[in-house]
């Protein structure tokens, strides 16, 4: 494999795991515009304890998921009490605060960016990526899954059956702050360098695209999402100057065509129907 397609594939695994850090939020109606925030706290988490504690890269990586889990269970509280397009707003700026602090810690390098000494190549990273995809499919498919989806669909409802909607929506929010932190520590190990001019406003709102364009329904949104922003360009590559054209009429399209996302909870519903039938089928005698 050429360094090239290694360094899209490391990039690809990135997008993934980032976007499964927003979708778990998503999935009960969170929408979080502060992923960059959470991702810059695991890259320089696991970049200090690497350089400066000399950790190895195997404790580093869940030790920032932990430390960024631990602030996204603090910022909850306060960011959750608000809705809608506040929330959005609230994430937003938690993210601005922690770009603003690390800019200004010397002890992280400040302005001029950090160095990490551990690599990870995509021999640590897919694993970790495909580690995370597994388990976010896991997550979606207990009890605690289900009241998400309740949660997301309506809160009210979901409180009459039961359903705690402030623990479903903090521990939500946790476990995305937590993936986020594996994101940023992956980030970190793969580029040995951290830099949080790299965790701006941008890189949140393209996360958040990969979630609401693959959809935030099933567990299979993010991933399709973040496959298509991520591979599609590099296809469209042979139209040189015009492919971030065709790719924004393709993205305006879906978002005309598919307002829900590309994969919807119907969409797998019914392709699961027909592969049992057909299942079933092949099985009779």
């Amino acid at each position: 494999m050429s360094g090239y397609w290694a360094g899209i594939l490391a990039i690809l695994c990135f997008n993934i795991v980032v976007a499964y850090s927003v979708f778990l939020p998503a999935a009960s109606g969170q929408l979080n515009l502060g992923a960059a925030g959470f991702v810059a706290i695991g890259a320089y988490t696991s970049g200090y304890l690497s350089t400066d504690v000399g950790l190895a890269m195997w404790l580093t990586i869940p030790l920032a998921a932990l430390v960024t889990g631990a602030v996204a269970f603090l910022m909850s509280f306060p960011i959750l009490r608000t809705r809608g397009v506040y929330m959005v707003l609230a994430t937003f700026a938690f993210a601005e605060i922690v770009q603003g602090v690390y800019i200004n810690l010397e002890v992280f390098g400040a302005a001029a960016g950090y160095p990490v000494d551990a690599y990870a190549g995509l021999g640590v990273i897919a694993p970790v990526a495909l580690g995370v995809v597994v388990v976010s499919f896991f997550i979606m498919s207990t009890r605690f899954g289900l009241s998400m989806r309740a949660v997301h669909d309506d809160e009210r409802v979901a409180a009459l059956f039961g359903v705690n909607v402030r623990m479903t929506q903090v521990t939500a929010f946790t476990l995305g702050g937590l993936v986020a932190g594996i994101g940023g520590a992956i980030w970190a190990h793969q580029f040995n360098y951290v830099e949080i001019q790299n965790f701006n406003v941008m890189l949140s709102i393209f996360v958040l695209l990969y979630v609401l364009i693959g959809g935030t329904q099933t567990a299979f949104g993010p991933l399709v999402g973040a496959l298509f922003f991520t591979l599609v360009p590099e296809v469209l590559r042979v139209s040189n100057d015009w492919r971030f054209v065709f790719f924004g009429v393709m993205i305006v399209m879906m978002m005309v065509l598919r307002p829900e996302g590309i994969v919807t909870r119907t969409m797998t519903e019914r392709v699961t129907a027909l592969l049992t039938f057909r299942r079933g089928t092949a099985a009779k005698p």
